[in-house]
């Protein structure tokens, strides 16, 4: 019975103890995180932005990043917040969205840090609404509330079709 107790406790320490690492950014004054497996790399929004046309109103153009030609959304219009203009600690995040590069505009990057998987709780009921299809947890850290997005919800498949038929010049 000893050793039953004892294997019960290892069994939860070891299920308290699996970590998952976050991005942390901001849009505004809220914090936001995403898994880094689906982060590639931040950049700084230092080069020009290539508007495209007929993209959906939250895309900002695109970039070409080392030959790689990648659609900017910025995560502001996205979730339909109305902030101050791109400043300079503004980031571009590279993410995969449904296996695709995708630059998520924020204000800031934060921090990476990683977080107990038993600190992430799912979104709160009153998040039931549109916003809710983004959302795939909150994390509790310290005193902090973190908001974790899903990015494979960030851009519909039709959204992601309309982008890439626009980039191409498809009509």
């Amino acid at each position: 019975m000893e050793e039953n107790l004892l294997e019960q406790r290892k069994e939860q320490g070891e299920a308290r103890e699996e970590l998952i690492q976050l991005v942390l950014f901001k849009l505004g004054e809220e914090e936001f995180g995403v898994n880094i497996l689906q982060a590639r790399e931040i950049e700084k929004l230092d080069q020009g932005l290539t508007r495209v046309p007929k993209a959906p109103p939250f895309v900002e153009g695109v970039i070409n990043l080392r030959g790689e030609i990648i659609p900017i959304v910025d995560l502001r219009k996205r979730f339909g917040l109305t902030l101050p203009p791109v400043g300079y600690d503004s980031r571009v995040i590279i993410v995969e969205v449904r296996g695709a590069p995708v630059g998520m505009l924020v204000d800031a990057v934060v921090e990476v840090i990683r977080v107990p998987v038993s600190a992430v709780e799912p979104p709160p009921p009153i998040t039931k609404g549109v916003e809710s299809q983004y959302l795939a947890g909150v994390a509790k850290v310290d005193n902090r509330l973190i908001v974790l997005l899903n990015l494979d919800r960030a851009l519909s498949p039709e959204e992601s079709q309309e982008l890439a038929e626009a980039e191409l010049g498809d009509e």
